[in-house]
């Protein structure tokens, strides 16, 4: 069934993949993969006076995506990803044939996410309290207000 915007559905699925893989990676060290894999890409689709102009949006895409995670806005980023979902929705409808080349960069994209999570400190926290006592853990910011 095709959709609305005449795109192949298995095309439509793949640039919404890719788009929030790219805006997950950008956020780690690997995001410099992704702004060479978006290059790559528009290069590939031979539109390359666009490169400049599209890693300049990823630059600016990673320091949002950073700023959101820092502030817990989930929402922010999924509206990135789906941004840059549009750029390549419209970067497959017109190169088809590069969707075999998103699909290998979303699984090197994926490979680079997961290794950033596996360098990740692992946090094994453990408390007690008895009595009255409280105990307050966070693996990240922690914020406590008590009025008495």
């Amino acid at each position: 069934m095709a959709q609305e915007d005449g795109m192949d559905p298995e095309l439509a699925t793949l640039a919404s993949t890719a788009a929030t893989t790219m805006v997950g990676l950008l956020a780690s060290d690997g995001w410099e993969t992704a702004r060479d894999w978006v290059g790559r890409l528009w290069r590939r689709a031979r539109q390359p006076e666009r490169v400049g102009t599209l890693e300049g949006e990823l630059v600016a895409t990673r320091d949002e995506v950073r700023v959101a995670r820092e502030s817990g806005d989930a929402d922010t980023e999924q509206q990135l990803a789906a941004a840059w979902n549009i750029q390549l929705r419209r970067l497959l409808t017109s190169s088809p044939e590069l969707a075999h080349e998103v699909r290998r960069m979303v699984e090197e994209m994926r490979a680079l996410a997961a290794e950033a999570g596996s360098r990740a400190p692992r946090v094994d926290m453990r408390a007690r309290a008895t009595g009255h006592g409280r105990v307050y853990q966070a693996g990240r910011d922690q914020r406590i207000n008590e009025w008495e």
